[in-house]
């Protein structure tokens, strides 16, 4: 069995708080291991004038995960600690997602200088994300409201929504600012001197492919560590994750595809229903189904998709 194993990870705080979790879940299954961790600095961390939101051919792909990968074909790391939203659909040949954590919250904040919540924020008021899903959403929603590019990490972008008086709003995922020990429970987020609504936009926005969960990849070659990942493996995350990645590559998507979606277990049955905006188009195709197989779920869901 491995004795030893090298976690890969991006260097911001929420990339090292979510290596943390991947540690202490793999040390509480297997106490004698010995686990380093390497830290990268990906393209998209380098990047910060990049404007995201406008979609190329290129699209985001691989542009916070073409390192690690790397790291991972040439055996500098064991396993690559992703956010899953983060992996493109279409992973390098050689590897593969071998586990996944549970699945901390799913839904999007509404960080806001107002109070009231998405129908709280001015006529015309300015919303900053670097997400496509999140802007294609705030267009159909709120079309009246004015979405601005919002890059950095997440201290970062509270720390400009505090200092520009421009922009009302930001929006952030609830697992991202909960792992960072962010108390958002009370409706309300502090940050140096600052203080914000945070409210949920669960009931409003679809999240992303894959969001809130911590993905361990791996060299598909490495048996051992598959192996000893399995260990850690959530099995109601990872059946969800089937369904949702699978859907991912049906659509041919990569991490920043419009398409936003909601899966439940229960007893047995995956439900998943999802939202796809295309370009030009203010309102999303839509799609629902449930069924046993996941991949078959999310196989019906695209023929719904794209028959729209």
């Amino acid at each position: 069995m491995t004795t030893t194993l090298t976690l890969g990870t991006r260097a911001s705080a929420l990339a090292l708080a979510q290596t943390e979790l991947t540690r202490s879940a793999l040390l509480s299954r297997f106490p004698d291991l010995e686990i380093r961790v390497q830290t990268f600095v990906t393209q998209g961390d380098k990047k910060l004038d990049l404007d995201l939101l406008p979609r190329s051919s290129g699209g985001g792909k691989g542009l916070f995960t073409r390192e690690l990968e790397e790291a991972l074909l040439d055996g500098r790391i064991d396993v690559a600690v992703h956010s899953l939203k983060d992996l493109p659909g279409h992973m390098p040949a050689g590897l593969e997602i071998a586990s996944v954590l549970e699945r901390a919250a799913t839904g999007d904040l509404l960080v806001s200088k107002h109070g009231g919540g998405l129908a709280g924020l001015p006529q015309g008021g300015r919303v900053g994300t670097s997400s496509i899903r999140r802007a294609r959403q705030l267009g159909w929603l709120r079309p009246d409201l004015e979405v601005g590019e919002w890059r950095g990490n997440v201290q970062t972008r509270l720390r400009k929504l505090g200092e520009q008086p421009a922009f009302d709003a930001i929006i952030l995922a609830q697992a991202g600012l909960n792992r960072l020990g962010f108390e958002t429970a009370s409706g309300f987020l502090s940050f140096e001197g600052s203080r914000f609504e945070a409210s949920s936009l669960e009931a409003d926005m679809y999240p992303a492919i894959g969001q809130g969960v911590i993905a361990l990849q791996i060299d598909s070659s490495r048996g051992a560590v598959r192996e000893l990942l399995q260990g850690v493996n959530h099995a109601a995350t990872w059946i969800a994750v089937r369904a949702e990645r699978e859907l991912q590559r049906l659509l041919s998507g990569d991490c920043t595809l419009p398409v936003g979606v909601r899966t439940r277990l229960s007893e047995g049955l995956v439900a998943m229903e999802a939202v796809l905006f295309e370009e030009g188009i203010p309102t999303p195709s839509r799609g629902t189904a449930e069924g046993s197989i996941p991949e078959e779920v999310a196989a019906r869901i695209a023929a719904q998709l794209q028959s729209a």
